[in-house]
């Protein structure tokens, strides 16, 4: 436990905000935490929040949540990994990835229920991307189209998104410019079936109003 406090200490947490992410001590618990925080409605404009900054404003959305889960990972002996989605026509999605045995999961944060956790059950990063194709959608429009290797944030200096006061643009540039691999042929992509009026329904449910109209469907997706 010394030695995580020291790690926390050598990211630039405070103690409080150490001993906090330390009493997440599974995956399960980490998605709880990151799941409870408000959603980022970006009311005042696109936000990249490093860890520090939504622990001090207890909101995320994607992205911003992932950052907490894989700091929260990474002192538990984890190793802090990000995997990135591209879609067509629609916003990139970011998740917290982790392996138990040989299979690997996801802590993931969203506005709706359809993005979120993934039971470490997936032989293959390959495996646990395409468990989104399905529901990751623009309206009545699938758009998952690629996943990136796993980006290791050990390789990232903690000041650009750990303790960084300013948004973590650089980043998550960084995690866009990855290497992707393509989940669907174009000609998959053209026959994937439209959701129908009931699944539209449901995709309009969120967790979190925003107190104001969002600027864009896409900011509603969150």
């Amino acid at each position: 436990m010394t030695t995580r406090f020291a790690l926390g200490q050598q990211l630039g947490l405070t103690r409080t905000q150490t001993d906090l992410l330390l009493r997440l001590r599974t995956p399960e618990r980490i998605q709880d935490f990151v799941t409870s925080l408000e959603i980022n409605h970006e009311l005042d404009g696109d936000s990249c929040l490093s860890v520090v900054g939504v622990l001090e404003h207890r909101h995320a959305h994607c992205i911003e949540g992932a950052f907490v889960a894989a700091c929260a990972l990474w002192l538990q002996g984890e190793p802090p990994l990000l995997m990135d989605f591209h879609a067509e026509g629609d916003d990139d999605h970011v998740v917290t990835l982790f392996k138990r045995g040989d299979c690997w999961g996801a802590i993931s944060k969203s506005n709706h229920v359809w993005l979120r956790w993934r039971d470490p059950v997936y032989r293959s990063l390959r495996e646990l991307a395409i468990s989104y194709l399905h529901e990751y959608v623009n309206d009545e429009k699938k758009t998952l189209r690629a996943y990136s290797r796993p980006f290791d944030l050990r390789r990232v200096a903690p000041e650009r998104w750990v303790t960084s006061p300013k948004p973590c643009w650089d980043v998550a540039q960084e995690l866009d410019e990855i290497r992707h691999y393509r989940l669907i042929s174009k000609a998959q992509a053209r026959r994937l079936k439209d959701r129908d009026e009931f699944e539209l329904q449901l995709g309009r449910q969120v967790e979190f109003v925003s107190p104001k109209p969002l600027k864009s469907r896409a900011a509603a997706r969150s």
